[in-house]
C-alpha cells in the first residue's frame, strides 16, 4: 500500500517537472496552469465568455492563460485592443498555425487561404487581390444592391405564406445569405433545398460548434489525444467532404471558362494565376480552394446569425420595431424597394442594427492572432508566437464606452440631436489589418434584409413561446437558441 502510494506520488511529481509552466519575464498575470491542460479545465468550454470577463476584473484587461503547455494572451479593452491591433498591427497581425482550426480547413488542401494565413506578404497579395475582386464583383455596387433584394424577394413568399402561423427562421436566412455570397463566388443561385447549399449550411453550423467548444479546445490543448476517434474528427471529415465538393465545382467552372471574361470570383482567380504564371506567386488552385470556403463561410454564417438575433429583439422590444417601421414608410413613401443610400436618411434604423450587431456579438473571441515580432503590450512583455486572444465581447459591453452597456438601447449609437453615431468602441467585424473582408456586404445586406422585411410585414412573439433566451449558442459564430416568430401583415395606411 506503501509502495503504491509512493509511486503514486513520484510519478504526480514527475508529471510536475515535465510539464511546468513558467512565464516569460514581464509576461502577462493570470491564473496558476495545470500540467498537460494548462488553464483550459478552469473554464467553461461550451461558453467561457463570461470566465474571460471575470478573468479580466482580477488580472486586468491584458493577461494570460495556457492552451495546454503553450501561453496565450486575452486582450481586452478598447484601449488595448487598439494597441494591439493599430497602433503596433504588424507585430500583432499573425496568425496560430497549430490549432484545430487550421488543421481542418488544411486537411486536404495544402494552402491557408486569407483568414487562417499567417501574416506575410503572400497574404497580403492575397488580401489584397480579394478586396479589389469583390468590388468589381459588385462590393458596394448597385448590382450587388439588385441581387441582395432578389433574394430577399425569393423568401419574402415562404413568409407570406405563414402568415398567421410560427415559423423557425433560422434555416431561412442561412439559405439566404449563402445565395447572396454564391451568386459573387460561382453566379449561381441555388434552391433551398439543393443538396450543395444544405450541405455547407449544415457544415457551417456544425463546425463552428466544434471548432470553438470543448472538443476543440482538447484537440488544441492535448496533442497526443488527436489522431484518437474523439467528436472533434466529424470536423475533419466534414471539410474533407467540403473539399471535394468545392474541387468538383471548380472542374465545372473550367470547363465553361473564357479566360479574360470572368463571370465570377473563381473566374477572376484564375485568371491571375494565368497572369502570374508560374512565378512562385502565392496563387494556386489549392489556395483558391481555400479562399472560397472563407468568403463562403464568413459571408454565410456571420450574417444569417445576426439577423436572427435581429428578430429576436425585434419581436421582444415591439415599441423599437414599430419606430422602425414608421421611420422606413415615411422614407420610403412612393417608392417600390429600399435602397441602400436610404441608410443616411433612417438614422434610428441604422441605430438599431448596429445596436443589434453589438448585442448579436456574433464572433467573439475574433479569429485568434500571434505575435510576428517580440513586442509590449500595455507594459509587458510579448515574446514573438505567442497566441493572441481578441475579447471582442469586452469591447461591445465596455462600461465607459456605452450608454446602456448591457442593455439592448438604440440610444446606444444616437447623439442628443437623434443623429446617426458609431463609437470607436464598435467593432464587431475586427479592427486593424485583419478585419473581416465582407464588412461592406454584410452591412448592405443587414440594413436591405431588415428594411424590405419589417416594410411588409409585423413579426410577433409568440404568446405560449415563453420567456426569450437572449443568451447565445457559443461558437466560432455565436447564434441565438432556436425560435419560433409568428408572421403578419402590416396594416399600412
Amino acid at each position: 500500500m506503501f509502495a503504491s502510494v509512493a509511486l503514486l506520488l513520484v510519478a504526480v511529481l514527475l508529471l510536475l517537472l515535465l510539464f511546468r509552466t513558467q512565464r516569460p519575464k514581464n509576461f502577462p498575470p493570470g491564473p496558476r496552469p495545470i500540467p498537460i491542460f494548462g488553464n483550459m479545465l478552469q473554464l467553461n468550454l461550451e461558453s467561457p465568455i463570461d470566465d474571460l470577463e471575470r478573468l479580466a476584473k482580477h488580472y486586468g484587461n491584458v493577461y494570460s492563460l495556457y492552451i495546454g503547455p503553450k501561453p496565450a494572451v486575452v486582450v481586452n479593452g478598447l484601449q488595448a485592443l487598439k494597441e494591439a491591433f493599430v497602433t503596433k498591427a504588424a507585430d500583432f497581425s499573425g496568425r496560430p498555425q497549430d490549432l484545430m482550426v487550421n488543421h481542418a480547413i488544411m486537411v486536404k488542401a495544402n494552402a491557408p487561404g486569407v483568414i487562417l494565413a499567417d501574416y506575410s506578404p503572400g497574404w497580403r497579395e492575397q488580401r489584397r487581390f480579394g478586396l479589389m475582386t469583390l468590388r468589381n464583383l459588385g462590393l458596394g455596387k448597385l448590382s450587388m444592391e439588385q441581387r441582395i433584394l432578389g433574394e430577399i424577394h425569393r423568401i419574402i413568399k415562404p413568409l407570406e405564406q405563414s402568415v398567421g402561423k410560427t415559423i423557425n427562421p433560422k434555416l431561412l436566412f442561412h439559405n439566404a445569405a449563402s445565395n447572396i455570397i454564391c451568386q459573387v463566388l460561382f453566379a449561381r443561385q441555388f434552391e433551398y433545398d439543393d443538396e450543395f447549399m444544405k450541405f455547407f449550411v449544415d457544415l457551417f453550423h456544425e463546425t463552428s460548434k466544434i471548432i470553438n467548444g470543448r472538443w476543440g479546445m482538447i484537440y488544441d490543448s492535448i496533442p497526443m489525444v488527436r489522431n484518437l476517434p474523439l467528436p472533434f474528427q466529424k470536423a475533419f471529415k466534414l471539410f474533407k467532404m467540403a473539399h471535394e465538393r468545392r474541387l468538383e465545382l471548380l472542374a465545372e467552372n473550367k470547363k465553361s471558362r473564357v479566360p479574360g471574361k470572368p463571370r465570377h470570383f473563381i473566374d477572376c482567380y484564375l485568371d491571375e494565376m494565368d497572369k502570374r504564371g508560374d512565378d512562385g506567386s502565392s496563387f494556386s488552385e489549392d489556395q483558391l480552394c481555400a479562399f472560397i470556403l472563407d468568403l463562403h463561410f464568413a459571408g454565410t454564417d456571420t450574417t444569417a446569425n445576426t439577423m436572427l438575433t435581429a428578430f429576436l429583439y425585434l419581436m421582444n422590444y415591439p415599441q423599437i420595431q414599430e419606430r422602425c417601421q414608421q421611420e422606413i414608410d415615411r422614407v420610403l413613401d412612393g417608392k417600390d424597394q429600399a435602397s441602400f443610400e436610404d441608410r443616411h436618411q433612417m438614422p434610428y434604423v441604422q441605430a438599431v442594427i448596429h445596436e443589434i450587431q453589438r448585442m448579436a456579438n456574433t464572433v467573439p473571441l475574433a479569429v485568434f492572432h500571434s505575435t510576428t515580432n517580440d513586442t509590449e503590450l500595455m507594459g509587458y512583455s510579448i515574446p514573438r508566437g505567442t497566441v493572441i486572444i481578441p475579447n471582442l465581447s469586452s469591447v461591445l459591453f465596455e462600461e465607459g464606452q456605452w450608454k446602456s452597456p448591457h442593455e439592448f438601447n438604440p440610444e446606444n449609437f444616437l447623439n442628443d440631436q437623434g443623429e446617426f453615431v458609431k463609437p470607436e468602441a464598435f467593432m464587431p467585424f475586427s479592427t486593424g489589418p485583419r478585419m473581416c473582408l465582407g464588412e461592406g456586404l454584410a452591412r448592405m445586406e443587414l440594413f436591405l434584409f431588415l428594411v424590405t422585411l419589417l416594410r411588409m410585414f409585423k413579426f410577433i412573439w409568440p404568446e405560449d413561446a415563453g420567456e426569450p433566451d437572449y443568451i447565445p449558442v457559443y461558437g466560432t459564430t455565436q447564434t441565438p437558441k432556436p425560435y419560433l416568430m409568428k408572421v403578419q401583415f402590416r396594416k399600412t395606411t
